[in-house]
């Protein structure tokens, strides 16, 4: 009996179209495992300096100002509805208020040098400058835009968090006794008492680790820093 002859081409085992053999791993299952298991185990990318907006700039937030909002919406509402009203009755063929007859009437006698009429304009001008400052201002002075990550998600740190992280850096370095710490948009103002160590050796320390502590707050703008070490004060 003759054996089977193949076609004469020769096949890698793993390769497509080979044969399966018992205990031979594809090779091309075996480079998809380790792509898999590079990829699950890869670093995910960390915030570094000057990632964020396209443009390089990363506004602050913007407050609701709702009560603000809600009083101006009320009182326009209340003398819209009040002048329609009026408006409408007159219409009908009755009196107009007393109120609009008395406003018309010195309106129309009234001089405009008036001391009331000054005061009135003058209130008038700060209230109507106060609202364009609203509506043309960001606000949230206490959020500290923080810089934006490749997942392009806005983050903000509040400044007393901020200064309390500052604070428990200043503590760690030798011969700080206390420290205060005032966080603000543009600068960080740190007050330390020393009661051991040359005070220019703490001030050099505290703006090493102040400085670092600042970077690693990953904030937009990060503020100036600026550090006063003292001795403290003799009681008695």
């Amino acid at each position: 009996m003759s054996e089977p002859v193949g076609d004469g081409t020769e096949h890698a085992p793993g390769a497509p179209g080979a044969p399966a053999v018992p205990g031979a791993v594809r090779a091309d299952v075996l480079e998809l495992d380790q792509s898999a298991s590079a990829a699950r185990y890869e670093p995910r990318p960390t915030l570094r300096e000057g990632d964020g907006d396209r443009d390089g700039r990363t506004g602050r937030f913007w407050s609701w100002r709702r009560i603000p909002a809600a009083l101006v919406a009320a009182v326009l509402l209340g003398a819209a509805a009040l002048l329609l009203y009026d408006v409408a009755a007159v219409r009908a063929d009755h009196p107009a208020m007393y109120w609009r007859r008395w406003l018309a009437r010195r309106f129309a006698t009234e001089p405009l040098d008036n001391t009331w009429v000054l005061v009135g304009s003058g209130v008038a001008a700060v209230v109507g400058l106060w609202l364009i400052v609203l509506a043309l201002t960001p606000g949230l002075r206490q959020v500290l835009p923080m810089r934006r990550g490749p997942e392009r998600v806005r983050a903000g740190l509040d400044r007393e968090a901020a200064a309390l992280m500052l604070r428990d850096r200043a503590l760690e370095v030798s011969g700080v006794r206390s420290v205060r710490v005032r966080a603000r948009r543009a600068k960080v103002r740190v007050r330390a008492v020393s009661h051991f160590r040359e005070l220019d050796d703490v001030r050099a320390d505290l703006d090493t680790a102040l400085a670092s502590g600042i970077g690693e707050l990953g904030l937009a703008k990060p503020p100036a820093l600026s550090v006063h070490v003292r001795r403290p004060t003799k009681k008695g």
